[in-house]
């Protein structure tokens, strides 16, 4: 599982430092840092608008990490915490549905808007829905979370009146409160298959669209996936590293070159800090290619690439940035 390397490559990648009593020097060692962290479990969730509610990400970020820091690094984050700020929350409204006619099949798509709380958010993300996509997120969660989804009440299919509109605006509610009571438990809205719900079957299509050549259809569904994966993976944005390549993959074939080069230098930190080796050489290869084309400066790109090839001669993907998307979903 893609989320299990990012753990894997944190606890490998990172670097504990502890204070020594009585000195207060500061020694280097290994620590693993909680951002990819999936398996940790609450039995109750987290009501919002609560102390822990408002503290509890930033605490989990922070208590790891503030030992190791430099003087103004300090300096840095207890300016931040005394400004208030605090780790972003989402709303999931359902402000509209319709209903889908087909030969064979008749059923209600539900839109869901995934919202920023607690300040404007320009970038109101959307998808849409089936009962059936509810209902085996739903599955796929209780087999590992059943003691959390106790409490959690699942809307039921009726025996008839399924399209009525009283009832698909009952059932309309219904589902913004079930996706806000899952998301009040850390563990399950760190969980793959409550991501996957949000963002797989777009990636799917998306991937699709690239196989068979049709750029500029790809890159508009990958850049909405974008802005979904920004909010829901905060807790470990090495997730969004596939997507990103993706997106840069369609805008150098689309010769929109400078803003590829952009979102490759976007990627490539998450690359290095998450140890997402197989990304590293095509996507580093990528970025000189296009930063020779658009006149940016590739010298320490170039040099990278070299020290990587060098480093893991024979153990170095053959293929290209396009070729490892690709692979994604085929």
């Amino acid at each position: 599982m893609l989320l299990k390397q990012f753990e894997m490559a944190e606890n490998v990648a990172s670097v504990e430092c502890h204070v020594q009593e009585g000195v207060g020097s500061t020694v280097l060692g290994q620590r693993s840092q909680p951002h990819c962290d999936t398996t940790v479990r609450k039995p109750m969730p987290e009501p919002f608008g609560s102390p822990r509610q408002g503290q509890g990400d930033s605490l989990e970020q922070s208590s790891g990490s503030s030992s190791c820091m430099t003087t103004r690094e300090l300096q840095q984050y207890w300016k931040e915490v005394k400004s208030g700020r605090k780790p972003v929350k989402l709303l999931f409204e359902i402000p509209s549905t319709r209903t889908v006619e087909q030969a064979l099949s008749k059923y209600v798509l539900y839109e869901i808007v995934v919202i920023k709380s607690g300040s404007y958010d320009s970038k109101q993300a959307s998808i849409e829905r089936r009962y059936s996509d509810f209902e085996r997120l739903h599955h796929e969660l209780l087999q590992e979370f059943s003691e959390e989804l106790e409490e959690v009440t699942f809307p039921r299919k009726r025996l008839m009146g399924n399209f009525a509109e009283e009832n698909i605006a009952e059932r309309r509610i219904a589902f913004k409160d079930y996706l806000a009571q899952l998301y009040a438990f850390r563990c399950i809205r760190r969980a793959p298959p409550f991501l996957d719900f949000f963002t797989k079957p777009e990636l799917r299509t998306a991937h699709g669209c690239l196989r068979g050549g049709q750029y500029s259809r790809a890159l508009e569904i990958l850049q909405r996936v974008l802005e979904l994966q920004e909010k829901l993976t905060q807790h470990c944005p090495g997730l969004m590293v596939p997507t990103l390549c993706a997106v840069m993959v369609c805008q150098r074939d689309l010769d929109e070159l400078a803003e590829a080069f952009a979102i490759g230098q976007r990627a490539l930190p998450l690359v290095r800090r998450y140890g997402l080796h197989k990304y590293r050489c095509p996507l580093l290869a990528m970025l000189v290619d296009v930063g020779y084309q658009v006149d940016q400066p590739i010298a320490q790109l170039q040099e990278e690439l070299t020290k990587v090839k060098d480093a893991q001669r024979g153990l170095v993907s053959q293929l290209s940035l396009k070729e490892l998307v690709v692979q994604e979903f085929t």
